[in-house]
């Protein structure tokens, strides 16, 4: 049976659709673009060092600007193939990525999946998922979620009030831009108050939307939230 699945839709690379060994894989050449951000990194940042300044170090910024949230993991840089399938499961309907980018999330979430008590999805307005038919911060939550065994809160979190596009708005921009836009629902402060809480999104840049978002998680009473992403947007190790 699985051979003649193969023989319909044969297994290619979801980087560049070269024929690959197996289904939601990577060929070689783009494997080699991927950087995954592994330790040594700043316990709350989640940002990669360029070498071991010891257990429990925090970067400048993290003790600079210590953000809303707990902490902050993200499984690789974004660019190269990270870049691609983000871009393939955002913008070209690419739902089918989701699963293997959940499993590489989920080991970069440092355990955080395990502990949590829930997974929750950055939500998008109502007015955008409409044009978008689906979330992609949502499949990437449902997915780890299902593989972890973990309760999927889809709908505790909204967006109530429409935003203007992210993409070419500075840091300060991007938090005004954001500020206020999220609320919990009444049945949502009873399934956060006191827990552990995941908090999915597909990528971090400037962490405006995902601090806005843990506002209104900690408001209802979440008691601590890390953020999860596929990827982060930065220019190096520090």
């Amino acid at each position: 049976m699985a051979a003649a699945v193969d023989a319909v839709y044969p297994p290619v690379c979801a980087g560049c659709g070269r024929l690959t060994g197996q289904h939601r894989g990577v060929c070689p050449a783009c494997w080699a673009t991927l950087r995954l951000i592994e330790r040594p990194y700043c316990e709350v940042l989640g940002l990669p060092f360029s070498h071991d300044l010891g257990a429990g170090i925090l970067s400048a910024d993290a003790i600079a600007n210590p953000p809303v949230f707990e902490r902050l993991r993200s499984a690789a840089i974004h660019d190269g193939i990270a870049k691609a399938l983000v871009h393939g499961l955002k913008y070209r309907d690419r739902t089918d990525l989701a699963v293997m980018m959940a499993q590489w999330m989920i080991r970069a979430s440092d355990g955080t999946v395990a502990a949590c008590d829930a997974i929750v999805p950055v939500p998008l307005h109502a007015f955008r998922l409409f044009g978008r038919k689906f979330n992609q911060s949502a499949e990437l939550a449902r997915a780890i979620a299902r593989s972890s065994g973990k309760p999927y809160l889809a709908t505790v979190l909204i967006r109530h009030r429409r935003t203007a596009q992210q993409v070419g708005l500075g840091a300060s921009q991007r938090a005004e831009n954001v500020r206020g836009a999220f609320s919990v629902t009444e049945d949502g402060r009873a399934a956060l108050f006191g827990k552990r809480i995941v908090l999915v999104d597909d990528v971090y840049t400037t962490g405006a939307t995902v601090s806005a978002a843990t506002r209104a998680l900690k408001r209802a009473g979440a008691a601590d939230v890390t953020v999860l992403t596929f990827a982060r947007a930065m220019s190096g190790l520090i």
